[in-house]
């Protein structure tokens, strides 16, 4: 991998990883339309930990709290009820399917699930999901014609059983082209959450997963010798970066904008990748690393 590569990459990986657009699948698709090879998942692993520091430094007053707070409810049983001790717990929660499946399905990561048509589906797919999922807190919202708005839930109304929906929802971005946010902001809709706490719960239940996908690619990375740290690292620096710029755009924008071009977004990509297939313009297996 050159130097201009991880540079392009990096800023692939900051600006996509946080909006519903899939990162991973960006980060496949600029290889494929550049005539690179695949960067591959340990790639996309180790650049994460940067977008994830940018995380752990925008919601640090948030973070802190929650560890402080769940470190105490280890041994104070009056901080359990806690909303911020709550809150470690439910992460925690959050985080078991992806870990699950993250370990089982680790071969289809690397090989079957990086084919191009089924990026197309999910982008398609997980975009429509989106869609109605947006729509539905948009009328909940208004209200709609002859209707009283509906309260929609805070993050302290977050549940056991809410928390394992959403960390189902996280698990299913394994595939390129559904999102973690994208899949967990949906998961959050659905279940009658607002648009900035669905969103906020999202990043946190990230932490645990992407830090820990990342540091286990590290550490087969250190032993297999086969990642350009030079470039990676450079990668993950960029992504750090533009990824706290990201962040703080999309908060400000769900507080009063809707999803929709997102979707429109994702549609039209997955459409444009089906046809470039279909017709033999672009190869379902194009820039796939020969390892």
């Amino acid at each position: 991998m050159s130097w201009f590569e991880s540079l392009i990459l990096g800023l692939v990986q900051g600006l996509t990883e946080f909006l519903p657009v899939s990162s991973s699948a960006h980060l496949r698709l600029t290889a494929a339309f550049s005539g690179w090879e695949d960067p591959g998942a340990a790639f996309t692993a180790i650049t994460q930990i940067g977008t994830e520091a940018a995380v752990l430094i925008y919601f640090r007053k948030d973070i802190g709290r929650i560890l402080s707070a769940w470190s105490r409810s280890l041994t104070d049983k009056e901080m359990r009820r806690d909303q911020d001790a709550r809150m470690g717990w439910l992460v925690i929660v959050g985080s078991i399917p992806i870990g699950v499946l993250g370990v089982t399905l680790k071969d289809q990561i690397e090989g079957p699930f990086r084919d191009l048509r089924l990026t197309a589906a999910m982008l398609i797919g997980m975009g429509i999901v989106l869609g109605v999922a947006d729509r539905l807190a948009a009328r909940d919202e208004s209200g709609g014609r002859h209707r009283v708005a509906k309260q929609r839930k805070e993050l302290g109304d977050l549940t056991v059983r809410d928390g394992l929906i959403y960390g189902v929802c996280q698990a299913m971005a394994l595939i390129p082209g559904v999102s973690r946010s994208g899949a967990t902001i949906s998961g959050g809709l659905f279940m009658g959450y607002r648009r900035e706490a669905a969103a906020r719960y999202s990043f946190l239940l990230a932490i645990p997963a992407v830090l820990a996908s990342g540091l286990f690619e590290l550490k087969d990375a250190a032993e297999g010798g086969h990642v350009s740290w030079g470039p990676t690292l450079f990668a993950t620096v960029i992504a750090f970066v533009t990824g706290y710029a990201v962040i703080a755009w999309f908060m400000k924008f769900i507080s009063t904008k809707s999803f929709m071009p997102f979707v429109w977004y994702r549609v039209a990509l997955g459409v444009v990748i089906i046809v470039l297939v279909a017709t033999g313009a672009l190869s379902p297996h194009a820039a796939e690393s020969a390892g």
